[in-house]
Parts: structure tokens; C-alpha cells; sequence
């Protein structure tokens, strides 16, 4: 039962944290969104004392079961690896496609340290973090989701608004999904690389490459519940090696690496003779079951020595005993969820408009070149961000105004930025991304605090301005939440009956509004491609 309970609570929390990437409604983020702040690197970047210690407690407790429940770039190994196994002769798969194989030390305790010093590195406000960031399992996962399974969750989210638009029928909606393709590129080469080693080697990857991994193996080469041998039962047939995933268990010396365990309990599932059992290794009667056993035991073998004693025809008429149950391999058929909605090659949403409803022939806008980058409300600064963010992608997946996207400059490559359209602005009053960011990278901001944060300045560009040109507009003062736009006449030297835009710039939050609705850029008979007003981002964010 406790692989059948580990299998259920690792497919729970799989799919909580994928609908966290997926989901665009934002009850996902609202209901569940505390669960990515137990992910390890994101606890330790964000110092949540509370995430590190649970954490920590969790692993000298029971083992490493943040890599087999909690751990989605885990559980998506777990998958990947079930299913090969699955497409696999029904002989190989019983007797099992695992073995032994020692420790690579140097390369896990290398990378770690690799890991380690880009962390630091990134402290100095260098891209090291981003770097990192790609190895770091939680962030990892996050770009495979974004990159990978979200355009195809969107695409069959677009077929059955299509259809619905057919019948009438307004249960689904029309999602614009804008993915970088160097965020897809990423994701795939991830899940590649992953892949290949579910494949090959079970949880190679997690053993090896990944420094969560490696960190959790110093706690749990000392946890108090773990697997243990029992050598009174064992009979040697090698079975929880085949079957360990982990392949930490070197059944000719009876010994098992806890810093590499997992705490999957597929060895103990697999035990046909009950020699393996999850138990306090600790205490009382734990010397006679014990899973680092001297060499020296091993000689006596009380065991094997009555065995030829036993009739032959005895052994025949006892069959009952000897039965094996084949069918210890299920449970996990409801991966099937991991398919995801049906493979929908949906009609493209982003339908262009070619009119404004009249005869006003329109065009899409280009957009607007900022000499300072405007990101998210709560990062604080373009420094801070850089040294706690972990590129995970999830800002951006759960901004409901589409506004947040990921960065493919070479100095702030998978980090977010903010860009406004034409349909698309900063809301005053949402505070999703500043609350759901698990590393620190944005502080926490209620409806007050964030209307009340400049993360940037409007900026008028005269010489395209509907406005400054004689033509009535003003669609930006209109538009300002914070008062901060206001249509003065021009001074006599250049026009006098002419009112233009004027910015206060200590008023402006830099939400985006005003460049969002600003028309010019939008219409095919004008020369300007871009809008006439737009946001100049702050490397430092105040509270105004």
C-alpha cells in the first residue's frame, strides 16, 4: 500500500502544479498556488523558513520523497519511464529492467557546486541565474509545461470554442496564448534530455544532473524511516535491484544508497518474500535488519543449509505457498490523464481584424522600442529580479492580462518583462503575479500597494500624436486610472487652439492603459506603426 499511496499523492500533486502552467481562469493560482512554494530551490531563493524546514524535516523523516511526490520534474521521469517499461516484453517487464550501478560522485558533487556558484554569481546581478535555472528541476518543469503542453491545452480549449461559436453556446472561450519560441525550444531540449534518461536509466537524471537531488541526499542518507533488508527472508533473487528506478540497491552486497533512494517503495512492491520493508532504522531490532550489512554476515547463511532437507514431492504438494502474483505492476494506469486533452488541431483564435467595425480599414500595431525594459509590478528592481528569479515561466502563464512575457535578450535571457498591446495593459487592481512568484523575485502586493507602484512612465511622441497634429483624440487622458494624463493647450509658438497629451510623471504608475488605447499605429492609412504614447520602464520601482 505505501507504493499505491505514494503513486496516488505524487499524481495529485503532478497534476495541481501542471494546472498551475496551464490553467488561464486563475482558479488554479487562487486555490492551490501555495503548493509551488515547497518547491526547494524556489523556498531557499525566497527564504521561506517555513517551505525550508518543512522541507528538511520532510526528507530526515522519510527519505527523499520531495523527488517521488512533490517534485514534478520527478513524477514526469516517473511517467516517462512507466510508460517505456510499458511498451516493453511482458517477461522483461515482470522480471524488471533495472540493476545496480555506483555512484557518480564526482559529477553529482561537481554539478552541485556548479549549481551553487551561479546562484551566488547571479547575486552579483549576472545572468547567472538564469543559467542555473536550467538544471533546477521545479524551473525546468515549469518551461516544459509553458512551451509544451500548454499550446496544445490551449489549442483544444480554441476547438471547443469554435464549435460552441457554431452552436450558440459560450461554455468555452477564444484564449490567446503568446509562447517565445526560445521557451519551447528550451522546454523541448528539457524534455529530451529527461527523457532519455527515465528511459535509459530510471532516475538517472535526479541521481546525477540535478542539484535538488544531490542536496536532499545529504539528509537522507540518515532518515530515520527507509528501506531495510532483511536478510533472515531474502533469498538473493535480485528482484528490488531490477526494479529499482533509483538503481541504488546492490543486491550482492546487500546494501542500499540511501542519498540516491528516492523512497519510491517500488522495491518493496516488487519483494516477493517481504525482505524489504519501509521501517525505523533506528532503535531496537534494527541491527538484525539492517540494509548496510558487513560482508561477514553474509558467510553463515543459517538459512540454505536446512533446504535440501525438504522433500521433493513435499515441495510439489505445497504449491499454494509458491504462488506468485503476476499482477503487481498496476495503479498507474491513470497516467493516461498525462495525454492531456485530445490532440485538437484547432482553427487559429487570433483572428486579425481588418476593420474597426465601420469602414476604417485597420492594421496590426508594431510595438514600441524602450530604452528601459518595464518589469512586473513587485520585482522591485531589474537587479533584484535578476538574482532570485528562476525562469519558471508561471508569472507568465497566470497574468490574466497576457501582459507579462518572457525575455529573450542574451543579458536577461527566461526572465520575465512587461509589454502592453493593443488589447492588453496592466490592470491597477490585479496583484496575481506579485502573489504567486515562489522564489522572492516579487514582493507580495494587495490591491493598495499595487495600484499605488510605478513600474514605469508614459511618454508622448509629438510627431505622430493624433492630438499634436489637429486631430481631436485625447484617448489616453480618458483612459488614465491615476489622473495622470491630462490634454493642455500647445503654447502660442506652435499651435494655439491645439490640446496635446501632458504626462505627470510622478502620478504615473506606468500601468499601460493610455498606450493600449491609443489608436495611432492601429489604422492602415497612417504612416506611424507604433503608438503615439508608450511606457518607459524604471530599473528601481518606487511606491508613489
Amino acid at each position: 500500500m505505501l507504493r499505491v499511496i505514494r503513486t496516488f499523492l505524487a499524481l495529485i500533486a503532478f497534476l495541481a502544479i501542471t494546472m498551475l502552467f496551464l490553467d488561464f481562469t486563475g482558479t488554479a493560482a487562487s486555490d492551490w498556488g501555495w503548493l509551488v512554494r515547497y518547491q526547494v530551490i524556489p523556498a531557499l531563493l525566497s527564504a521561506n523558513l517555513v517551505a525550508i524546514v518543512v522541507l528538511a524535516a520532510l526528507t530526515f523523516i522519510f527519505g527523499r520523497v520531495y523527488c517521488s511526490v512533490l517534485c514534478p520534474l520527478g513524477v514526469m521521469q516517473d511517467i516517462i519511464a512507466r510508460i517505456s517499461i510499458w511498451l516493453r516484453p511482458r517477461r522483461r517487464r515482470r522480471i524488471g529492467v533495472y540493476g545496480w550501478k555506483p555512484a557518480h560522485s564526482r559529477i553529482r558533487y561537481g554539478v552541485l557546486i556548479a549549481f551553487v556558484v551561479l546562484l551566488a554569481l547571479g547575486l552579483l546581478n549576472l545572468l547567472a541565474s538564469s543559467i542555473a535555472a536550467l538544471i533546477e528541476p521545479y524551473s525546468a518543469y515549469g518551461r516544459i509545461a509553458t512551451g509544451l503542453i500548454k499550446p496544445v491545452y490551449v489549442a483544444a480549449n480554441n476547438a471547443l470554442a469554435a464549435h460552441d461559436a457554431e452552436t450558440g453556446s459560450y461554455t468555452f472561450y477564444f484564449v490567446t496564448n503568446v509562447i517565445a519560441p526560445a521557451i519551447t525550444a528550451v522546454g523541448g531540449i528539457t524534455l529530451l534530455v529527461t527523457g532519455i534518461f527515465a528511459v535509459l536509466t530510471g532516475r538517472g537524471y535526479c541521481n546525477t544532473i540535478c542539484p535538488v537531488g544531490t542536496l536532499l541526499g545529504f539528509i537522507s542518507k540518515y532518515a530515520l524511516f527507509r528501506p531495510t533488508i532483511d536478510l533472515a527472508k531474502c533469498n538473493n533473487c535480485g528482484s528490488c535491484g531490477r526494479h529499482c528506478k533509483a538503481q541504488c540497491i546492490n543486491t550482492k552486497a546487500h546494501e542500499i544508497d540511501y542519498s540516491r533512494c528516492v523512497a519510491c517503495m517500488d522495491c518493496i512492491g516488487h519483494c516477493t518474500q517481504g525482505a524489504l520493508k519501509y521501517r525505523l532504522a533506528y532503535g531496537p531490532g534494527a541491527r538484525e535488519i539492517a540494509s548496510h550489512v558487513q560482508p561477514a554476515r553474509l558467510a553463515p547463511k543459517p538459512k540454505p543449509a536446512p533446504a535440501p532437507k525438504t522433500e521433493a514431492p513435499k515441495a510439489e504438494n505445497a504449491q499454494a505457498p509458491t504462488a506468485a502474483d503476476p499482477s503487481r505492476r498496476s495503479f498507474l494506469t491513470i497516467v493516461g490523464l498525462a495525454t492531456g486533452a485530445a490532440i485538437a488541431t484547432a482553427a487559429d483564435a487570433a483572428t486579425e481584424k481588418v476593420t474597426d467595425g465601420g469602414l476604417t480599414a485597420l492594421k496590426k500595431r508594431g510595438l514600441p522600442v524602450r530604452e528601459t525594459r518595464i518589469t512586473p509590478p513587485g520585482s522591485v528592481s531589474h537587479a533584484h529580479l535578476a538574482q532570485h528569479c528562476v525562469a519558471c515561466q508561471l508569472c507568465v502563464q497566470a497574468c490574466p492580462g497576457g501582459v507579462i512575457r518572457t525575455s529573450t535578450d542574451a543579458d536577461t535571457f527566461m526572465q520575465p518583462y512587461v509589454e502592453y498591446s493593443t488589447d492588453s495593459y496592466c490592470r491597477p487592481e490585479c496583484t496575481v503575479c506579485s502573489n504567486i512568484c515562489p522564489a522572492g523575485a516579487f514582493h507580495p502586493l494587495d490591491e493598495a500597494a499595487k495600484s499605488s507602484t510605478k513600474i514605469g512612465t508614459a511618454v508622448v511622441d509629438r510627431d505622430i500624436c493624433l492630438a499634436a497634429n489637429g486631430q481631436p483624440c485625447g484617448n489616453c487622458a480618458r483612459r488614465c486610472p491615476a489622473g495622470a494624463i491630462e490634454m493642455v493647450p500647445m503654447s502660442e509658438a506652435e499651435d494655439e487652439k491645439r490640446f496635446i497629451p501632458m504626462v505627470n510623471a510622478q502620478a504615473c504608475i506606468g500601468c499601460g492603459i493610455c498606450e493600449a488605447h491609443c489608436p495611432v499605429g492601429t489604422v492602415a492609412s497612417m504612416d506611424a506603426n507604433v503608438p503615439a504614447i508608450h511606457v518607459e520602464g524604471l530599473s528601481v520601482q518606487r511606491t508613489i
